[in-house]
């Protein structure tokens, strides 16, 4: 519940008179500097009679006549400050009482002290109005509860609610751990194109624009992987990214069509060497995030372990359905195979125009929700991956994992097709699909294929969601949850 609608403008009234009359006295209410000596966190760690200068917004204040506490804060951490007549003369005292209000930013000066309960506090000998707020915070004790008015307004969001604040200085943390990992792991960041002039990477619908200068028609990327493997061409054994990517897509409580992902590629690597390294990277990450290498989803504990239990792709799904998906290559006979099942309704799967869309549909319905335990998933029907090296043994069958937990995807991850003649094949048939009206289907990047054509090291790589991620570390309801500022209607 909201303050009243009523009361909110009568508040601003007031506040904007104050600011009025604040700039009539020649008083300027939005400081220009003030020169902190300690942060908030800092000063929670220093002792009984240090002097210190510090800064924050007021959320509190509670006045005995002649002396009062407030406290101030940031998002990392919140502190009490005292203010008594003892230590300011009555006038500047009453100025405070008067001018200062909920959601100010003020800076203290002063001594630290611990009250007579053990809090610790800033005794202020001075003070200085930083910036005065025309609006008021939402109302202390119900908070900011409207899920669109978070979204929407973060910084209240930020504000009132320590859950958000925890989530999303969370997601800081997460990612300078992914990026000191990796690099100190030998792996080096690099950027790559956001703009870019084929649609390659993932199979996904993706944003189209207009490069104005160059009268081009341009795609927001939606993965950065065909430029980093032109990265490791150029001789750069491993290379990462935290990149932005865009596909326009549903929207749903675990997808956004801007998301934010962590690419990484390793020279000489296969996809069992990305397995091992992800699984003690996934185990390190959890343990510095929660304490411990245990993921909670509502009301569940998984704990991982040292090895994840394995799931054969190809096997699974051909159990589910009978019969084996890799001996229907043509995707009107495997569409009428998988109706034969009776395991779905004709019209689920009737417009559905390639094998790997049919399949990945099987997939989604009656395989991935059974997968509930901390679980590497591998050996892909390639038909699903264009990008991903065949296996050795089948061709049919590509060398790929991903790891799930409690039925969602957090990586996908496989060794790399490096030979250029069945790149070449691969997306030719990603443009027939295209054609035919499949609109996830990749484009033939010829600029990728020349890089190709000149020499590609054996590798494997690695994508991870860093939102989703998030949204199973912290048992978040929705993805919007662990973002700043998600898109809204």
């Amino acid at each position: 519940m909201e303050q009243n609608t009523e009361n909110l403008y009568k508040e601003s009234d007031i506040r904007e008179k104050k600011i009025r009359d604040l700039k009539a006295q020649g008083i300027n209410p939005y400081a220009n500097k003030f020169d902190e000596t300690h942060n908030i966190s800092k000063v929670r760690e220093m002792q009984d009679g240090d002097q210190v200068s510090v800064a924050g917004r007021m959320i509190f204040r509670r006045t005995f006549g002649k002396f009062m506490f407030v406290q101030i804060s940031d998002v990392f951490n919140k502190v009490q400050v005292s203010l008594s007549v003892n230590q300011i003369d009555m006038d500047t005292y009453k100025w405070f009482n008067d001018f200062v209000d909920i959601g100010d930013y003020v800076g203290f000066t002063g001594t630290i002290y611990h009250t007579k309960t053990g809090e610790l506090t800033v005794q202020a000998d001075s003070y200085k109005l930083l910036s005065k707020a025309p609006k008021s915070l939402p109302e202390k004790f119900h908070g900011l509860t409207d899920i669109e008015t978070r979204y929407r307004q973060r910084y209240l969001d930020l504000v009132m609610n320590e859950e958000s604040r925890k989530v999303l200085v969370g997601r800081s943390r997460m990612v300078a751990f992914i990026r000191n990992y990796l690099q100190e792991n030998g792996f080096l960041e690099v950027e790559t194109p956001i703009l870019q002039g084929a649609v390659c990477g993932a199979s996904a619908k993706p944003f189209f624009t207009h490069h104005n200068a160059l009268d081009k028609e341009c795609n927001l990327r939606i993965a950065p992987e065909v430029y980093l493997k032109q990265v490791v061409a150029g001789g750069f054994p491993r290379v990462f990214e935290v990149a932005k990517c865009f596909r326009n897509e549903g929207m749903d409580a675990s997808h956004l069509q801007e998301f934010t992902q962590v690419e990484w590629y390793c020279s000489y690597w296969n996809f069992e060497d990305n397995i091992k390294f992800y699984t003690k990277f996934i185990r390190e990450l959890v343990t510095y995030m929660l304490g411990k290498p245990e993921i909670v989803i509502g009301d569940k504990a998984f704990v991982l372990p040292e090895e994840f239990q394995r799931v054969n792709y190809v096997e699974t799904i051909n159990k589910v359905l009978g019969f084996n998906v890799l001996d229907f290559p043509e995707v009107d006979d495997l569409r009428e195979k998988v109706i034969a099942t009776n395991l779905f309704e004709e019209y689920e799967v009737r417009d559905l125009r390639t094998c790997g869309a049919i399949i990945d549909y099987v997939y989604k319905r009656k395989m991935r929700p059974e997968i509930v335990e901390p679980t590497i998933l591998y050996n892909y029907p390639a038909c699903l991956v264009p990008l991903a090296r065949p296996s050795d043994e089948d061709n049919r069958i590509i060398e790929m994992f991903q790891f799930l937990v409690n039925g969602e995807e957090l990586c996908k991850a496989y060794s790399e097709l490096v030979d250029p003649e069945i790149q070449r094949h691969t997306l030719e048939e990603q443009a027939k699909a295209k054609a035919m009206g499949d609109d996830e289907a990749m484009d033939l990047d010829e600029d990728f294929l020349l890089a190709m054509e000149h020499g590609m090291p054996p590798m494997s790589g690695l994508g991870m969601g860093i939102d989703r991620l998030l949204v199973m570390l912290y048992n978040q309801q929705n993805i919007r949850d662990v973002i700043l500022f998600p898109i809204m209607k």
